[in-house]
């Protein structure tokens, strides 16, 4: 059930930020398309890895979506006109960490 919710929320940040820096929110000084590139860059290995089905894949998600969480909070705090996105980038963010180190927590008990 963990890995279910983990590989949504990958999926959802992914998505996001494509939907959000191409459609949704475009830059003004740069273009869209290059914006979005770098947005997903990063997790473009994971996606790979999580679509030939590695082990520890989420885990590398969840390691990036540390700075997935930044970016959605430092948006969230300076840009009054992204505030959804920003919170749903937080959130999926939090989720996808939860959920990646839920067993863990759960084995500590």
């Amino acid at each position: 059930m963990d890995r279910q919710i983990g590989l949504a929320a990958f999926w959802a940040l992914l998505a996001l930020q494509i939907v959000w820096h191409l459609w949704l929110a475009p830059p003004r000084v740069l273009p869209p398309w290059l914006v979005a590139g770098v947005a997903i860059a990063p997790l473009l290995p994971v996606a790979w890895a999580v679509l030939k089905r590695r082990p520890r894949a989420l885990f590398w998600g969840a390691l990036l979506a540390l700075f997935y969480f930044c970016h959605g909070i430092s948006e969230w705090w300076t840009t009054p006109a992204t505030r959804v996105l920003a919170a749903a980038e937080t959130l999926l963010c939090v989720t996808l960490i939860l959920s990646v180190g839920w067993k863990g927590m759960r084995r500590r008990r």
